[in-house]
């Protein structure tokens, strides 16, 4: 048995900071690729293809990544149940970091014709593996060293980093789009982003090289020998029931951040800067109450506020395409904030939640395996079905409306069939009378 006694606690918001640091890494890398599809990459690899179908495709390269990420979570997690947390976390990172910086080296259609789509399904497929493995790892190793009490807290840290990452690909697309041409942009200047994945990966090995090991993992001694082969045969309904429940947070992040872009700027006219700046509005906000949000799930439990944020979106999504076809970008930026309020409050505590549903000796697998099925359902189909259901409708599309609205009602019902987890408080018992 390993002897947890021999490792130092590290210090939590040290430990915190490099987790959040490598999840906004990681997923600048996933990230940029879906702005890039939303604004490039179908003229630029898919050049015979009407501008609609051009698009189709390039997010159909986009969600070769949600595909990918279940199988990132079945190969790294088996490492993480069977090796421990940190092994995962250096794995994961360099993976992601060499394949995104592949992304910005692939010629063009042009170039090299069919091999150029080809390669970059396979570069996206392995952006997939390794943000698959990404988040276990990373959220592992802060929940298994917070203290109960403040478990959902500390875990709310990693869960910021996806959107610091995505405030820091689009803040670099906005500011190429700022300073170049679209000839210039169109012609180099989107591969300037997957490029700086590189630096931005070696920082993220350099915070991670020296943390510890998760005490809990240490504790265990009877490590599952395959640890999929648990998850599936004693934990199936669980890990169907957390991917269906998160399909609706992955829907509305990838329709605000990436099908909201390109049918803006194609459909409606509206400036690219002009989208970018009232998405990464929303996306700010959504940020900064994440902690806050995952502190009122320390208190009141993490159900509780699943169940409200599942809710909020189904009542929201029509108002929400609705506000994005007015083009107006006051308006599309409210459209836009409610649905990441709603997104939050749900996934704020999934941190805590997830991990707090599955015993230890596979919580790596189990765990990631649930979340990222959920993104396969919402985030690898979303754009590719509201792009073709608002090609279908007139101005105000709302065959989306309707597609969100029943993802959400399928992870409220989920949600509504996963038990509570918060820790309860040890009471000190009433002193004898008498």
């Amino acid at each position: 048995m390993h002897d947890s006694r021999t490792v130092r606690a590290p210090s939590m918001l040290r430990l915190a900071a490099a987790s959040l640091a490598g999840t906004a890494i990681e997923f600048y890398d996933f990230f940029v690729y879906g702005t890039a599809a939303a604004l490039v990459l179908g003229p630029l690899f898919f050049p015979t293809f009407s501008p609609v179908a051009g698009t189709l495709a390039a997010f159909a390269t986009f969600g070769v990544g949600f595909v990918a990420r279940p199988l990132g979570s079945v190969l790294f997690g088996h490492i993480g149940d069977r090796h421990g947390r940190r092994p995962v976390l250096v794995a994961s990172l360099l993976l992601t970091g060499t394949s995104t910086v592949a992304v910005g080296c692939v010629p063009t259609y042009d170039t090299i014709g069919v091999a150029a789509p080809l390669l970059l399904l396979v570069l996206r497929f392995l952006q997939g593996l390794g943000v698959g493995g990404e988040w276990g790892g990373a959220v592992l190793l802060t929940v298994e060293h917070a203290p109960a009490e403040r478990r959902g807290l500390w875990s709310s840290f990693p869960q910021v980093g996806p959107a610091l990452g995505f405030l820091l690909a689009n803040g670099v697309v906005l500011g190429l789009s700022a300073t170049l041409s679209d000839a210039q942009f169109a012609a180099w200047g989107w591969r300037v982003p997957f490029w700086a994945a590189g630096a931005l990966a070696v920082v993220g090995l350099w915070l991670r090289s020296s943390l510890a090991e998760s005490p809990r993992f240490l504790e265990i001694d009877d490590p599952a020998r395959v640890p999929l082969a648990e998850v599936v045969r004693d934990h199936w309904r669980l890990v169907l029931l957390t991917a269906g429940a998160l399909s609706i947070g992955y829907a509305i992040f990838y329709t605000v951040t990436t099908w909201s872009l390109a049918y803006a700027t194609e459909r409606l006219g509206v400036g690219r800067g002009v989208m970018l700046t009232c998405i990464m509005c929303a996306v700010l906000v959504k940020g900064s109450l994440t902690p806050l949000v995952a502190m009122l799930g320390d208190r009141y439990g993490r159900r509780p506020l699943t169940l409200i944020g599942c809710a909020a979106a189904a009542l929201w999504m029509f108002p929400l395409v609705a506000l994005l076809a007015t083009g107006e970008p006051l308006l599309m930026f409210l459209g836009f904030l409610g649905a990441m309020l709603a997104f939050i409050t749900m996934f704020a505590v999934i941190a805590a939640y997830l991990p707090e549903l599955y015993e230890p000796r596979v919580r790596c697998t189990g765990a990631a395996v649930g979340y990222n099925l959920g993104g396969v359902l919402g985030g690898a189909l979303t754009p590719i079905v509201a792009t073709a259901l608002a090609e279908q409708g007139g101005r105000v599309p709302w065959g989306v409306g309707a597609y969100l609205t029943g993802i959400a009602l399928l992870s409220l019902g989920c949600f509504a069939l996963l038990p509570e987890t918060r820790p309860v408080p040890a009471v000190a018992p009433e002193p004898a009378t008498g």
